[in-house]
């Protein structure tokens, strides 16, 4: 997650004087920086990390010394201490015996946890690659305003195309890390009285999960994000065609004459600019600043990031 955060960074730098078509509903709205995009997903990937580091403090706590039920019965009482310190030795962490036993013995709350934080690195993960696959929609029909690593190279019976297969890849490991929260929320309901007997089933399921986003996170940095490339040119030419430049209008003309002229613009298939300029509404001055991408856009505000 890590390498992931580190690389969409370094896009978010790179990417940060392209201009392009920010989306809502599916639809064109006001124009953005393609790296504050970037930004917004290597902040996701930022709240990932911290959202397991946290849930990572519940699991330190081990049930050892509880036996059967959770009394202690028939433990030496240096038990738990003595293997707990073998533990933290040999792994270099930092286990400790559970506060409580009954608590920690008939339910598994804490994995429930982590496995709940892993679902939202997921959920983040995939509105990410699905991001990027619908950007680099093409070559020449869709979006195409991101260019991916040829990685696989045309299809079966198709050349020419450049096929999303690491998004792909990392959608289909995050609906299968949503399937084990899923799992993993059941076996914890299994803890009924003094034992939860769906351990296994947990433990399968989340071991499953971290092996999955680990590797896919890795490959997802090394075959996609590192040589991910931006098509300038592509980003504004759909500024350019965009409706959503209208909205620059309505300080000036009132929403609903800035609704008549993108209607018309729609209409005739022609740009907002075409329109104004066949009516003469402003100065060519005035209408160049008023559908300037860059003055659309707020300055960025300052923000000292939290290490």
């Amino acid at each position: 997650m890590k390498n992931l955060l580190q690389a969409l960074r370094k896009k978010e730098k790179k990417f940060h004087s392209i201009l392009k078509v920010g989306r809502t509903h599916l639809q064109d709205a006001l124009p953005i920086r393609l790296g504050q995009e970037f930004g917004g997903y290597a902040r996701q990937v930022q709240l990932g990390i911290r959202r397991i580091q946290k849930a990572m403090e519940s699991l330190y706590e081990l049930p050892l010394g509880g036996t059967a039920v959770g009394t202690g019965m028939n433990t030496h009482p240096a038990f738990a201490k003595k293997t707990i310190s073998i533990i933290n030795e040999r792994t270099g962490e930092s286990f400790r015996e559970a506060v409580d036993h009954f608590e920690a013995q008939a339910a598994k709350d804490a994995l429930v946890e982590m496995s709940g934080a892993l679902k939202t690195v997921a959920v983040s993960l995939m509105k990410i690659a699905n991001d990027i696959r619908w950007m680099a929609s093409g070559p020449r029909c869709g979006i195409g305003e991101l260019r991916l690593p040829e990685t696989q190279p045309g299809s079966s019976m198709m050349p020419g195309k450049v096929n999303p297969v690491i998004p792909e890849s990392v959608v289909q490991v995050c609906a299968q890390v949503i399937g084990n929260d899923t799992a993993i929320t059941l076996g914890g309901l299994g803890g009924h009285f003094e034992l939860n007997t769906m351990m296994p089933l947990i433990a399968h399921n989340l071991l499953h999960s971290i092996r999955l986003l680990s590797n896919v996170a890795l490959n997802f940095t090394s075959r996609c994000i590192e040589g991910l490339e931006a098509d300038p040119e592509r980003c504004e030419e759909m500024i350019e065609k965009s409706l959503a430049l209208v909205t620059a209008l309505a300080p000036r003309t009132g929403y609903d004459e800035a609704a008549r002229i993108a209607r018309k613009a729609y209409e005739q298939q022609k740009t907002i600019r075409q329109v104004l300029q066949e009516e003469k509404l402003f100065s060519k001055k005035d209408l160049s600043h008023l559908l300037d991408a860059q003055s659309m856009i707020a300055p960025k505000k300052r923000v000292k990031r939290r290490r």
